[in-house]
Order: C-alpha cells, then sequence, then structure tokens
C-alpha cells in the first residue's frame, strides 16, 4: 500500500523531458555534440576567469564585468547541459518537481543577469569612447560592484516571480514537457489554467527586462559611434572600434537567439528548442572565444598563463 501511494505521489510530481524528437540511432550524436559544446564552455569560461583573476593588467571594469560574465555564462549552461546529456541514455527521462522548479528558477535568474551585465558593459564601453578623461572617475570600483549587484538582484526578482507564477499553474494529466530543459512555455502548454492573466504578466515583465537592456545598450552605441567617427585618425578609429566588436558579437548572439525564440509561434516547437539550443549552449560556448580572439590583452594575458604553466610543468 505503501508502494503503491510513493508511485502515484511520483507520478504527481515528476515530470518527463521529451527534448528533440529523433531517431533513436542520433541521440550518441547528439550526445557527443552536447558533450563536446559543454567541454568548450567549461573550458573557455574558466579559462577567461583564470586569465582575468591572475593577470594585474586585467584588473580593469571592463574585464571585471566580463569575468562575471564568464561565471553567468559557465552556471546557466550547467544548469541545462547535464540533465540533457543524460537524458540521450535515459529510457524514463524524467525529472523531478522540485527539480523542474531549480532548473527555471537558476536558468531564469543567470540569463536574466546576464542580459543586464550586457548592458552594464555597454555603458563601460561609453564612457571609455566618450569620456576617457573621467574613466577612472566615473566607473570606480564601487560603481561597477553595485552595477553587477544590481544584476544579480534584478534576475533574483525576475527568476521568483516567474517561478512562482509558473509553478502555481494547475497541471493536466500529461506531464511531457516538450522541451530538453523545463522552460516557461512548454510548462504553460501542460496547464488546464486559464493563461490570459498569467501571459500578461509575462508579457509585461519581458518588457520590463528586456526594454531597458535594449535601451542603454542601444543609445550607448548611438553615442559611441557618433564620437568615434569624429576621431580624425584612421588608428584611433579602428582602435575604438575593436574595443566594442566583441561585445557587439556577444549581444547580437544573445538577443537574437531570444527573440527569435518568443516570435516562433508555439505550432512550432522545434524551432523554439532550436533558438533555446543556441541561447542555452551554443552562446556561453562563443562569448569566451569571441572575448579572446578579438580582444588583444586577453590573448596576451592567455599567452603569458600558458608560458607560466609550461615553465611549472
Amino acid at each position: 500500500m505503501g508502494d503503491r501511494e510513493t508511485s502515484n505521489h511520483s507520478e504527481m510530481t515528476d515530470f518527463i523531458l521529451i527534448g528533440f524528437r529523433v531517431r533513436h540511432e542520433l541521440h550518441l550524436l547528439l550526445f557527443l555534440i552536447f558533450l563536446l559544446v559543454y567541454v568548450m564552455i567549461l573550458l573557455g569560461n574558466v579559462g577567461m576567469m583564470a586569465v582575468i583573476m591572475t593577470d594585474p593588467r586585467l584588473n580593469t571594469p571592463m574585464y571585471f564585468f566580463l569575468g562575471n560574465l564568464s561565471f553567468v555564462d559557465l552556471f546557466y549552461s550547467s544548469v541545462i547541459a547535464p540533465k540533457a546529456m543524460s537524458n540521450f541514455w535515459s529510457e524514463s527521462k524524467s525529472i523531478s518537481f522540485a527539480g523542474c522548479v531549480a532548473q527555471l528558477f537558476l536558468f531564469a535568474l543567470f540569463i536574466v543577469t546576464e542580459g543586464f551585465l550586457l548592458a552594464a558593459m555597454a555603458y563601460d564601453r561609453f564612457i571609455a569612447i566618450c569620456n576617457p578623461l573621467l574613466y577612472s572617475v566615473q566607473m570606480s570600483a564601487r560603481l561597477c560592484t553595485q552595477l553587477v549587484a544590481g544584476s544579480y538582484f534584478c534576475g533574483c526578482v525576475s527568476s521568483v516571480l516567474q517561478t512562482s507564477m509558473t509553478f502555481t499553474l494547475s497541471f493536466c494529466a500529461s506531464r511531457a514537457i516538450d522541451h530538453f530543459y523545463c522552460d516557461v512555455r512548454p510548462l504553460q502548454r501542460l496547464s488546464c489554467s486559464d493563461l490570459f492573466v498569467h501571459r500578461i504578466v509575462s508579457f509585461t515583465l519581458s518588457i520590463i527586462i528586456i526594454l531597458p537592456t535594449i535601451i542603454i545598450i542601444v543609445v550607448s552605441y548611438m553615442y559611441i559611434v557618433s564620437t568615434v567617427l569624429n576621431i580624425r585618425s584612421t588608428e584611433g578609429r579602428k582602435k575604438a572600434f575593436s574595443t566594442c566588436s566583441s561585445h557587439l558579437g556577444v549581444v547580437s548572439v544573445l538577443y537574437g537567439a531570444v527573440f527569435f525564440m518568443y516570435l516562433t509561434p508555439d505550432r512550432f516547437p522545434e524551432l523554439s528548442k532550436v533558438a533555446s539550443l543556441c541561447y542555452s549552449l551554443v552562446t556561453p560556448m562563443l562569448n569566451p572565444l569571441i572575448y579572446s580572439l578579438r580582444n588583444k590583452d586577453v590573448k596576451e594575458a592567455l599567452k603569458k598563463l600558458l608560458e607560466k604553466k609550461n615553465a611549472i610543468l
């Protein structure tokens, strides 16, 4: 009798992550691709944090933000990738109710934090290029810490609201989530509740989160472009643009994938999965590559770190 109650309780609290609808023979290939991407995420972001922390020349606001960006990328991809990889081998593909809540909460926290960090980095580039003489004064260590702490705070508040709203819904008999992780839209499809108010609140919350960050980024770069175009020397313009190109690349990849996912109709869940894959795994993999390949200081610091390690060995 006790076993039956436990079984019924498990059936009522567990979800099933369907993942990608592909032939079983492709599971090994997908597992290897996910594993390769995740290993690159680990190496790239841990390496970036190590370089920034060990090289005194990178003790600047720009790299302080970049180190936090790598930290965020590392953790929100780690919320998704291990479970997605294990499900390629699991028959049940189940995730507990608590596990699903934790996955949604942590992913929402880190992805929103990343958006605000990118806005802070755009503001940093604006001050560096448009007001270089006042840069050290305006971008003080205290302000940088406040901007990073504010990014995490906004991510936490947004995540609490989004997670609490999602899991107060009534779910129908089906617990099969048509996705490779617990996300808001796939969970909404399982709900028997009236979603009108929930969707209005979610849309409003998304606008409150996305609109200010986009405005800060766009306005910052409008001033940056205007300032750079007034620089007379070609070398000066090239140097100014090179400090912004990495950041623009990261912003484009992240926001492009996010907009693609949210603009994709619900009747095309596979397209949503592809877009989710881009910003949950591809973006954290590309960010360290973009910054290391496009940034002379990072390349020199990485070279110095590798030479020091080889000397020890």
